[in-house]
């Protein structure tokens, strides 16, 4: 889990954050259409699968007014993952600045935010996974995302430890935390594949939270 956003890799888009309160530009408009497009086509293509053309065809622009914003496919890709990435965050905060709240509660919404995000963003974040292996922009993106996830994390471990609220290691706080966070997004990535069921959903949002408390404050439910 993380706390704060990764540090913007050289030549990446520009953020078009929507927490932003200046009114929006054209500009920003034209961005937001383009990503909008792109998101819906993900839903049922790979991004390989999906020209320059559709992009602008969807967003209602022209190639040039394309390459203006987005240097590539894997640009716009790049931009609605550090859009979903904000949301984690928010998600993650939840336990990771849990205040006086029980860490089952705090836990529990975290990953219920976490679920949430996957079911709403899911085609995105399986676009971005995927691309991983291939764009080297998403994947410095990513591993960035996912070291301070981690780091994040195993702080926290350490907190609760010290604090005598968590069980003490091994493993150390950042093996933890490594396992944990992998866990959840590869629960999730699975997740997000299956049917949308509020059910489905539950159930696997009390079994992530049994696993947490199980390893790191040593509770059984």
């Amino acid at each position: 889990m993380m706390s704060a956003m990764s540090p913007r890799p050289a030549g990446a888009p520009p953020a078009t954050g929507a927490g932003s309160r200046r009114k929006r530009s054209k500009g920003d408009l034209t961005s937001q259409a383009i990503l909008d497009t792109a998101e819906h086509l993900l839903q049922t293509r790979s991004l390989d699968d999906i020209a320059v053309d559709e992009l602008t065809s969807g967003a209602g622009i022209s190639r040039s007014t394309f390459y203006f914003h987005y240097e590539s496919r894997e640009a716009v890709l790049y931009a609605l993952s550090e859009r979903a990435a904000e949301g984690l965050y928010d998600s993650a905060a939840l336990w990771l600045r849990r205040g006086s709240e029980p860490p089952e509660d705090s836990i529990r919404r975290a990953i219920a935010g976490t679920v949430a995000l996957w079911r709403a963003h899911g085609p995105v974040l399986r676009a971005a996974v995927r691309a991983r292996d291939t764009s080297e922009l998403v994947r410095g993106f990513w591993s960035g995302v996912a070291r301070r996830f981690v780091d994040s994390t195993a702080q926290q471990i350490e907190i609760e430890r010290e604090a005598g609220i968590a069980v003490p290691g091994p493993p150390t706080a950042h093996a933890l935390a490594t396992v944990l966070v992998t866990m959840n997004e590869s629960m999730c990535y699975s997740l997000s594949l299956s049917r949308r069921s509020a059910a489905r959903d539950r159930e696997a949002v009390e079994t992530l939270t049994a696993v947490w408390l199980r390893s790191v404050y040593g509770v059984s439910r």
